[in-house]
């Protein structure tokens, strides 16, 4: 009864603590089935992979981080980009997850999955952490929670720097804190939190095989050693909890100021023999928004029901995303320069009924609405838009039988595109209409439709062990991406996945734990390439 899917879960601050982590975003791998990876430097956000995505930095897989979302439409390094560096794992009460689009409050980039990750109202006691290793790192966490009047604070720092194995030390420097006041107990308080975040790397990109075989570099090596970054993320949030019983109101409101610039250069000398081809993918922007939902329980007739409805509101204020030719971190030229306005607000309901005592179903809805404006230093490519989508969602739980639940989901989901590649006209780099393959520039979809569906079970039959079982499809109208290394859009055809999992929470003694998950899946593309 505590799950509406055999792939939903909740990781608790427990099984965090159990686990060593070198980076924050380690802790999405606590969700089963999900890999991250890291390149460009340990600054830059991780490369995630579920259920036979490539999510890119973010695409597809949706994150809050205190009832605020991370993912970043309109980036000017990859679409729905997900940076978790401002993450402080020893903070952390628990992550909700869910993968798929079966659930109402899943809007936007959440058709692979989502994760929600909560802070603790307050810790048990005051902690330091003080961690030195090889290759230059060092880190350096406290917390705190001390009383003030009716309530009491969550205090946060971490300081860390880490070299790395690499020729050109990527000397990645960072400072992180939390300052958090909560006043009430954990079904009827308020809170507000301020959050402040800076990271600065250099990095060591893909290299040429030839150039360590020829002995130019070893393959720890950089051809260009300016590459590298500085981002910085800084919020101001309130949150408000109130279960009554009948009803349960929760609301959230949040203001970020985030910025991220990128000095890459992956061919060297190919396109500039005199300058290089490095480039800057800069990003600078405020985010504003807020989120409510009123759960009513109640009865339809003599069953049991909740019922829930929602708003989600968001504005990305993009003061500047570009794409600039640099030479040692100095811009040259601006292949493209854009000012953008992004706004989304999405209504979604729910309603769950127990018809017996071994049937519930949820059925929801939601509706998007989203408008971009594109002001860009290449008049041709600037414009508005509008566009909305529907997302139906339903689901069927049976049992328990000996401790055996059975799960049918169904839904409907989307992600949105880059709101460049919904006005663009011309190729940023030759101001044609077509790009340098002497194909077309395409308009994408500003909104791309996704289905799913899964089957799986979850059973706690055999003593000590929590195992669920899951098969899953799902399908996508089209991949249409934002190339930031270009600044053009790249179309990408309809595609359909397929695939298993399998999770395993055994616990044979209460200092012993075992995990187990094994994923399985099939990604294809649903049409064929002339």
């Amino acid at each position: 009864g505590s799950s509406d899917a055999a792939s939903q879960g909740r990781v608790t601050s427990r099984l965090v603590e159990s686990r060593p982590l070198q980076r924050p975003g380690e802790v999405l791998e606590f969700v089963p089935g999900l890999i991250i990876t890291q390149h460009s430097g340990d600054g830059k956000a991780n490369q995630y992979f579920l259920r036979g995505f490539n999510l890119d930095h973010g695409t597809d897989f949706a994150t809050w981080v205190g009832g605020m979302p991370v993912n970043q439409p309109t980036h000017g390094h990859g679409q729905g980009y997900t940076d978790l560096n401002f993450v402080i794992p020893e903070l952390i009460d628990h992550i909700d997850y869910r993968k798929g689009p079966y659930f109402a409050d899943g809007g936007d980039f959440a058709s692979a999955g989502m994760a929600r990750i909560e802070y603790v109202d307050r810790l048990k006691q005051s902690l330091g952490n003080l961690t030195t290793g090889g290759d230059g790192y060092r880190r350096l966490m406290a917390g705190a929670s001390p009383d003030m009047g009716a309530g009491h604070f969550l205090f946060g720092f971490e300081a860390l720097r880490n070299d790395g194995p690499w020729d050109n030390p990527a000397d990645f420097r960072k400072a992180n804190g939390i300052l958090r006041y909560t006043q009430g107990p954990a079904t009827d308080n308020w809170s507000v939190a301020a959050m402040a975040y800076r990271g600065t790397w250099n990095s060591t990109d893909q290299i040429p095989l030839r150039a360590v075989q020829a002995g130019v570099i070893n393959r720890f090596g950089a051809l260009d050693p300016t590459d590298g970054g500085e981002t910085s993320r800084y919020s101001l949030s309130t949150q408000i909890r109130k279960d009554q019983g009948a009803n349960a109101f929760s609301f959230e409101a949040y203001a970020i100021k985030s910025k991220l610039n990128l000095f890459s250069n992956f061919t060297f000398f190919l396109d500039d023999p005199i300058n290089g081809d490095q480039f800057e993918q800069a990003d600078s922007r405020k985010v504003y928004g807020l989120s409510s939902s009123l759960t009513h329980h109640h009865k339809l007739g003599e069953y049991e029901s909740d019922t829930r409805i929602g708003v989600q509101v968001r504005h990305d204020e993009i003061d500047n995303v570009a794409l600039y030719h640099t030479l040692a971190q100095q811009r040259l030229s601006t292949t493209r320069e854009d000012r953008v306005k992004e706004t989304s607000t999405g209504l979604y309901l729910d309603h769950s009924t127990q018809w017996q005592e071994k049937i519930r179903t949820v059925l929801g809805a939601r509706a998007d609405f989203f408008d971009f404006n594109v002001d860009g230093n290449i008049a041709a490519n600037s414009g508005s838009l509008r566009d909305h989508i529907l997302s139906p969602k339903g689901t069927l739980i049976l049992g328990p039988w000996n401790k055996t639940e059975y799960f049918l989901n169904l839904g409907y989901g989307f992600h949105s595109n880059d709101a460049r590649g919904t006005t663009i006209t011309l190729d940023p780099k030759t101001l044609l209409v077509v790009d340098a393959n002497g194909d077309p520039i395409q308009k994408v979809t500003p909104l791309v439709r996704t289905k799913g569906a899964e089957v799986g079970l979850r059973s706690e039959i055999i003593p000590h062990l929590q195992s669920s079982v899951s098969w899953w499809h799902l399908s996508s109208e089209s991949e249409l991406l934002f190339v930031g290394d270009a600044g053009t859009t790249e179309v990408s055809r309809p595609t359909l996945r397929s695939g298993i999992e399998w999770a395993n929470h055994y616990v044979p003694l209460s200092w012993l734990l075992f995990d187990l998950d094994f994923s399985a899946s099939r990604a294809r593309f649903t049409n064929d390439d002339p």
